[in-house]
């Protein structure tokens, strides 16, 4: 069992996998600290010196002076600022996935298939070739079928 337990951590994916989460969470905290210092308090400003941090529900009825002062206290609230600051958060880390993948898609359309399979044998072949190597049936090339030429 042991054994086995070596073999499966120690495969490419296992490990891969192991990077990608440590680099997520490194850039999970890039982004919570572009969006705490870089672009709440510019949004905060424009909506009259709001602080989407500071911002919540006070359930208790003691009307703590922050929501600092109200978690001190251990009184209930609802902190929706933090919730604000989260789903920002969360939106430029899907934008910038979305960008990533978006890129490597448009690179993998973008190579063209240098080969193609044989119809009658199925060994692979250059894209302009017109007879087979491996089985020398002749075959129609590319240009041809472009024009209309059978």
């Amino acid at each position: 069992m042991l054994k086995e337990f070596r073999d499966f951590i120690t495969r490419g994916n296992v490990i891969d996998l192991a990077i990608a989460v440590i680099i997520g969470a490194a850039f999970g905290k890039l982004v919570t600290s572009l969006v705490d210092g870089i672009i709440m308090p510019p949004i905060g400003l424009l909506l009259g010196n709001v602080d989407f941090a500071n911002l919540f529900i006070d359930l208790s009825g003691q009307r703590p002076l922050s929501l600092a002062d109200a978690q001190l206290k251990g009184l209930p609230v609802i902190a929706y600022g933090a919730f604000i600051n989260d789903v920002i958060a969360f939106l430029i880390i899907a934008l910038v996935v979305f960008l990533i993948v978006r890129a490597i898609n448009k690179y993998r359309r973008e190579e063209a298939p240098a080969t193609k399979a044989c119809p009658y044998c199925l060994t692979s072949i250059p894209i302009e070739a017109t007879k087979c190597s491996g089985c020398t049936s002749p075959l129609v090339a590319a240009a041809d079928l472009r024009q209309g030429t059978p």
